[in-house]
């Protein structure tokens, strides 16, 4: 006889039980779903936002090492506000810090102190010094008064080892 359990109904008929069914191996999406809103949310509040984020240089990967002794060295430090406090040498204690808000004015200095490197100091290059907390448009504004004396433009950039 078979040993699988049958059942005879009054016709005579052989019934098997019915099997349970098998549920679906889908996973309910909800709950992840709700997680992963969470923790997005988490990220936005306790991330900090800088609304005067700096961008720092990346280290040089390429380039051509100068000296000063043979360029018109121009520094830029953070200064007060937006504006970066311009100095006409290599640095505050022996540079020549340009003074007022006049933007103009302070281009003419350069214009005139570039000339004068050029001319008397026998001086080829320009290299330009900033610090990382300086804006670019201040870096690009003293390069655009130096393109009116020369093409001969380096920027600073801290070397690889």
């Amino acid at each position: 006889m078979d040993a699988s359990p049958h059942y005879v109904l009054d016709s005579e008929e052989v019934v098997f039980p019915s099997r349970r069914k098998r549920e679906d191996g889908d996973m309910d999406m909800t709950p992840m779903i709700d997680i992963t809103f969470l923790l997005l949310i988490f990220f936005l509040v306790a991330t900090r936002m800088s609304t005067d984020a700096t961008v720092r240089l990346p280290p040089a990967q390429h380039g051509t090492a100068i000296t000063a002794n043979d360029s018109a060295v121009i520094t830029l430090l953070e200064g007060p506000g937006e504006r970066a406090r311009i100095y006409l040498a290599d640095g505050p204690v022996d540079g020549q810090l340009l003074s007022g808000d006049n933007l103009a004015g302070q281009e003419e200095q350069i214009v005139a102190y570039l000339q004068e490197q050029m001319n008397q100091q026998r001086k080829q290059r320009v290299l330009i010094k900033a610090e990382a907390e300086v804006k670019h448009r201040e870096v690009a504004r003293v390069a655009h008064a130096v393109g009116q004396v020369t093409e001969q433009l380096y920027v600073a950039v801290l070397e690889v080892q």
